[in-house]
């Protein structure tokens, strides 16, 4: 990624944040990622760690329309993902989705009751509503509105070791060009 676009993304998600009444805390641990795809409107995420202790992490995300984060899973790491602001669709599977069939049913939370899903169902959460990923769950997930707001709650964060991506060619960081000066050094780069 260039930094150039890097700062254009954060200054829309700064602008996003400050519309919906979102405060930031002083000094932000930003992390802006293309999932190492080169294509970040396509594959773009930005998000800013607003704790991270050893039991627990909470994140703020910005998902621009048409940008996704590509199916993942964490072994250790459980979460709750929150719709904040704006209509955000979820694709859950029980497994890696590469290697199975969609269909299978397994549980999970959904705004804090148990519910049947079927792999490669898609969820669709609203301002407010959240889903809780279990260890192991893949997921995949997009803002259906011109921009949303995510918040993220879970169990401890290890963004370089508890990240498995279904397509083997993601990265959760990626290149950076430096093009322009940075407004702000990223949470790898600390």
């Amino acid at each position: 990624m260039k930094r150039s676009e890097i700062n254009r993304a954060i200054q829309a998600a700064r602008a996003c944040f400050q519309k919906h009444d979102w405060y930031l805390p002083p000094n932000p641990k930003w992390d802006v990622t293309d999932a190492g795809l080169g294509d970040f409107q396509k594959f773009g995420l930005v998000l800013v760690n607003l704790a991270e202790e050893d039991e627990y992490c909470e994140k703020l995300m910005y998902v621009q329309k048409k940008q996704r984060t590509p199916a993942h899973c964490h072994r250790q790491k459980k979460e709750d993902i929150i719709c904040r602001f704006g209509e955000l669709a979820i694709q859950v599977w029980k497994d890696n989705p590469a290697e199975r069939n969609k269909g299978e049913e397994f549980t999970l939370k959904r705004n804090g009751q148990r519910q049947r899903v079927r792999s490669g169902e898609i969820l669709h959460l609203s301002a407010g509503e959240r889903v809780t990923m279990e260890p192991g769950i893949y997921h995949e997930f997009w803002s259906e509105s011109e921009e949303c707001i995510v918040g993220e709650v879970s169990s401890y964060n290890d963004d370089l070791h508890d990240n498995f991506f279904a397509n083997p060619n993601v990265g959760r960081f990626p290149e950076i060009e430096e093009d322009e000066p940075p407004i702000v050094r990223l949470v790898n780069e600390m």
